[in-house]
């Protein structure tokens, strides 16, 4: 009795010795690979830094980019298109304009009414749709077809009163938030599609042309007179309502960036100098390129294998396209080799471009103690369930990063600007006031990173200069600013008093 008692202690002592090794083993194992979720998190985040002086460096990238960009066709990454637009908004405008706003994955159609001298916009109105995706990689007709009609059901749903008088025609300004090679103001041929649209029978050809085209098939009497980007919008919307707006930045699905340049300052431009001395340019930025941007193998791969490999490589690191789908990328290498969402990894996290920069947004705003909205967002977006609060802690350091370098690196670029119009240091008569009009979901949605790109840009101003900047949502500045540039451009302009 006494050996079979030794025995069953001795085994039920093995088997808990087994059990606490087992035990052992697990927690190791998930120590191991939490351990390796870490490193990966620390890796990102240093390839992702942006010190102010690696800022600085890419700033002044940005300003000999730009100077090379002007001196000719092709001298640089960064196209720097004369917009032909010489007059910006002075605020005497008026009469019922339209525009036709471009963007992205949607689009808008607005009627503008302006009340001429100190009247300024009396009535507005829009509708929006969004472009079906088979659209996005069809034919140039096609695309223009559906744009068209739906310009139409908007002219024909309109009140009376804002018709125009017998013999005069509708008249349109254009936003068109693509890279264009401009040939006046009214007219432009397509270099390149971007923001994941990719039809090729529409490169080279003038984009004004094929929508009159469509009109004309739609019946739409209506003339396009200003082809604009929607940066060159938003800098003639901002500066209808404050005069000392001379720069705009986009921050939406894409981004870009405009600005008033001394016509004296254009090398390329062969024209005859306008009278008001100045040029709006469409710099194009999106495609800027250095070898100071902090870029990742996720960055690489991304890019690799996307539709424009090469390509709109500022873009890819600070728009609204793509930060969340640089997020999702370092999340399934966590999840293959860290198991940070269990032993199997969730197919959906392999489904490139699955988690939207909205989601990411709406995860890193998380405030509640549990950090539910993470967890809900995983779920909806990912079907990923059951996340512990560590993992969620993860997801949101991981939207931090990449946020922060995006909105930093915004901030650079918008310091070259400033510095290639002389304004970065303060004059005897103290620091010049520089108004930047912004728009776009990402910075008017997304209030970190919006807060991040503000702060970083005034703290590399400097004291001295941190007052003189002013920041100004320029709210459908693309849509208003086209209907303003279509006004001063009117083909009736000198029918109005």
């Amino acid at each position: 009795m006494k050996k079979a008692t030794v025995g069953a202690v001795v085994v039920g002592a093995a088997a808990a010795v087994a059990v606490a090794a087992l035990v052992a083993r697990h927690r190791m194992r998930k120590s191991s690979k939490w351990a390796r979720a870490m490193a990966i998190l620390k890796e990102f985040e240093e390839k992702c830094a942006t010190p102010d002086a690696k800022l600085k460096q890419v700033a002044d990238a940005m300003t000999v980019e730009m100077h090379a960009g002007l001196a000719s066709e092709g001298g640089s990454k960064l196209k720097m298109l004369i917009s032909y637009v010489d007059n910006l908004p002075t605020g005497d405008e008026g009469g019922v304009f339209y525009a036709l706003d471009l963007g992205g994955t949607n689009f808008r159609v607005l009627r503008v009414q302006l009340g001429g001298r100190d009247g300024g916009i009396i009535h507005q109105e829009f509708a929006e749709a969004s472009i079906p995706p088979n659209l996005m990689v069809g034919t140039s007709e096609a695309l223009f077809d559906y744009i068209a009609a739906e310009l139409a059901k908007f002219v024909a749903a309109e009140d009376k009163k804002f018709h125009p008088p017998p013999g005069r025609q509708r008249e349109l300004g254009f936003t068109f938030s693509f890279p264009i090679m401009q040939t006046s103001i009214n007219s432009g041929t397509l270099i390149r599609w971007t923001k994941g649209f990719s039809i090729d029978d529409t490169v080279g050809k003038d984009v004004v042309a094929e929508l009159t085209k469509a009109m004309q098939r739609q019946g739409i009497d209506m003339s396009v007179s200003a082809l604009v980007n929607d940066t060159v919008g938003t800098l003639a919307g901002g500066r209808f309502s404050n005069k000392d707006v001379s720069i705009a930045v986009i921050l939406g699905t894409g981004t870009n960036a405009a600005y008033v340049e001394r016509a004296q300052a254009i090398p390329k431009w062969h024209g005859p100098l306008p009278k008001s001395g100045e040029m709006v340019i469409n710099m194009e930025w999106g495609n800027f390129r250095s070898s100071h941007l902090p870029l990742t193998e996720y960055d690489h791969a991304m890019d690799t294998d996307g539709l424009n490999p090469g390509e709109q490589i500022f873009e890819k690191i600070c728009s609204g396209m793509y930060l969340g789908e640089i997020l999702r990328r370092v999340l399934l290498r966590m999840a293959e080799e860290a198991r940070i969402f269990g032993d199997e990894v969730p197919p959906k996290l392999r489904n490139s471009f699955i988690l939207r920069t909205p989601e990411m947004s709406a995860m890193h705003h998380d405030t509640s103690s549990d950090l539910r909205v993470v967890g809900d967002k995983l779920k909806e977006n990912l079907e990923i369930s059951n996340t512990s609060l560590k993992t969620r802690r993860l997801v949101v350091e991981l939207c931090n990063i990449v946020a922060t370098r995006g909105a930093r690196l915004a901030a650079a670029g918008i310091l070259g600007i400033v510095k290639k119009m002389g304004k970065d240091t303060p004059r005897e008569s103290g620091p010049e006031k520089i108004v930047v009009a912004m728009d776009g979901g990402l910075y008017e949605h997304y209030s970190e990173y919006r807060k991040c790109l503000e702060n970083t840009l005034v703290g590399l101003l400097g004291v001295e200069m941190s007052t003189s900047i002013v920041f100004k949502h320029a709210n459908d500045g693309s849509g208003i600013g086209a209907a303003l540039l279509a006004a001063s451009n009117s083909q009736y302009v000198e029918d109005r008093s």
